[in-house]
């Protein structure tokens, strides 16, 4: 038997916050005119997992499994009683960055490590359904307790994601990238399969306001921790697939 909370006010205010407070982690509105949404990852016990929150209505918000085939689905309006698990949900999860986030881990105003967020959906019913996630990449030749982020090894695990935000050891630069067209480059690894795997290459330095990005190659920390070392440079962008950074975040 679900439980159910005395009402959904609390749960819709929750969900209201959520959207003012992390508009990192919001979709921007489609062309088609869709509804805006974002991915939750729970944090409550025994509630583990990721989940869809959207934005139908001013007045109206569903909350959807990641995965379709696990069947949550329910409508949070305020007045309204939900579910025990769905208020959970709400109150307990923490906001993935949107998909195709591009951020920065600051260390002394210097970008050491770059985070890419992946939180694609398949297209297909019947399609394998990947888990969402945050791709450590440190810039090659950095030291690890001094330069890489506190929750290298799980991203989503930690917990504090938007208190590092907060206090400015994480920042968006993806806007920093986009702005300058040419400069950054994602190199898909020639050995891997799939789009989450690869390199990003930064041909100059390129300074924002309160950082810099410095010129180098980023890769996922988990080659850095095996010693393999990165490639020249010069050497990936000559690799077949490779793609503007900038490009890839419009």
């Amino acid at each position: 038997m679900s439980v159910h909370a005395p009402s959904g006010t609390a749960s819709f205010a929750a969900c209201l916050r959520l959207f003012r407070r992390h508009p990192l982690a919001v979709t921007p509105h489609p062309a088609d005119g869709g509804n805006r949404s974002m991915v939750l990852v729970s944090l409550a016990a025994g509630q583990g997992g990721f989940f869809v929150l959207t934005q139908a209505r001013d007045d109206l918000f569903f909350i959807r499994s990641w995965n379709p085939h696990d069947g949550l689905d329910q409508a949070i309006r305020a007045g309204e009683p939900v579910s025990g698990i769905v208020h959970e949900v709400i109150t307990g999860s923490m906001p993935v960055p949107r998909d195709g986030a591009l951020l920065g881990w600051v260390t002394d105003r210097q970008v050491t490590a770059m985070l890419a967020v992946y939180c694609g959906r398949p297209e297909t019913w019947d399609a394998p359904v990947p888990v969402p996630e945050i791709r450590v990449m440190p810039m090659a030749g950095t030291r690890e307790l001094l330069h890489w982020p506190p929750f290298t090894a799980s991203p989503l695990g930690d917990g504090r994601l938007w208190e590092y935000v907060e206090w400015g050891a994480i920042a968006d630069i993806g806007t920093l990238v986009t702005q300058n067209a040419g400069r950054a480059f994602w190199v898909p690894s020639p050995d891997r399969r799939g789009t989450r795997h690869g390199f990003i290459v930064v041909r100059d330095n390129l300074p924002a306001d309160d950082y810099w990005l410095p010129a180098g190659v980023y890769l996922d920390h988990w080659t850095l921790r095996e010693g393999i070392p990165a490639p020249p440079a010069c050497q990936l962008l000559t690799l077949p697939g490779v793609v503007d950074v900038a490009h890839r975040l419009r």
